[in-house]
């Protein structure tokens, strides 16, 4: 428990809104709900959220400690009272999350509570399956990113040996990942390979594509594979052989067939009549093809995942769309 007395500063003020003043990491819900449940006193009674608070007022506040702390990126999930996922799998271990386009995966500079990871704290902190206030305590990291435009399957690690074995099964490649993605014109020929050399510009946060090896490049490899085409566009499903930054977008733009709505790579003059804002791609599918024993995490193996639909799928291409329903497998 806490004590607060209110001097003339604070006078005036409703409770509601004194609470979220002196306490910006708890929950405007969270709050109304300790009001009610009277863990927020006045003058020693339970008391209602539009009261106005006196000077000599004494305000005992029964809420968790970590709510009294400074908003921080490392706590920036408690002021998430309602985590939105849309999970798709989970066990003891690992999280599969379908990302929303528009959604930053890591806190950065432009947004520190509302992202994925931000997200998935939140609901395990609520489930009480874990805490960063637990001795030894783990932090759920992800194993893998998706662009913010791009929507799609995240994978997260709840525990530390889930981490470390997932990050391990990604380096030797034992996951199939596919891509949707919508480009414009049909490729030559419409299904093939993608091979290049990728290098990174930090400053202006994007790669560029080369045939031949240069240096600080990476090598890329992508295999697609046309599934429809209409209205001077292709649906398309690509492979990840490797995965580097920006591999699908840049690649396709380098081939000529830029991917629709794809605002650093793409042509803003062909995506008007389209009205397309954000790139059409999708992490839509992931199969996990173990080699090698991946203890706990075993019981993934042979398995695949995929999501129920795509927005762009929908909008360009619904015959195929229906066609394919879920797909489910």
């Amino acid at each position: 428990m806490k004590e607060f007395t209110i001097g003339k500063n604070d006078a005036g003020q409703r409770l509601d809104r004194w609470l979220a003043k002196t306490l910006p990491l708890l929950p405007a819900p969270l709050a109304q709900k300790y009001i009610r449940l009277k863990r927020v006193k006045v003058n020693g009674k339970g008391s209602k959220q539009d009261v106005r608070l006196a000077v000599g007022d004494v305000l005992q506040l029964y809420i968790n400690d970590e709510f009294f702390e400074k908003p921080t990126p490392e706590n920036a999930f408690l002021s998430l009272y309602q985590p939105k996922l849309n999970i798709l799998y989970e066990d003891e271990h690992i999280l599969l999350v379908d990302k929303r386009p528009g959604m930053v995966v890591h806190p950065d500079e432009s947004e520190r509570v509302n992202t994925l990871l931000t997200h998935i704290q939140a609901y395990l902190y609520q489930k009480k399956e874990w805490s960063p206030y637990w001795e030894n305590s783990f932090a759920p990291a992800l194993c893998n990113r998706i662009d913010r435009n791009t929507g799609g399957i995240v994978i997260a690690a709840k525990t530390a040996e889930g981490l470390r074995i997932m990050n391990q099964k990604i380096k030797d490649r034992e996951l199939e990942k596919y891509y949707l993605c919508v480009v414009h014109g049909t490729m030559s020929p419409r299904e093939g390979k993608l091979e290049s050399f990728l290098l990174k510009d930090e400053g202006k946060k994007q790669v560029s594509v080369h045939k031949k090896p240069v240096p600080g490049g990476k090598t890329a490899v992508t295999l697609y594979r046309t599934l429809a085409v209409g209205k001077g566009l292709s649906l398309v499903e690509c492979e990840l052989i490797t995965g580097r930054t920006h591999q699908i977008r840049a690649q396709f733009a380098a081939a000529g067939h830029p991917l629709l709505g794809d605002g650093k790579y793409g042509r803003q003059q062909q995506d008007k009549p389209y009205g397309r804002h954000g790139q059409a791609l999708y992490s839509y599918k992931l199969a996990f093809r173990f080699t090698t024993d991946a203890g706990p995490l075993n019981c993934l193996n042979g398995r695949t995942w995929q999501v129920d639909t795509v927005d762009f799928v929908t909008e360009y291409f619904p015959e195929f769309s229906q066609a394919a329903g879920t797909r489910k497998t």
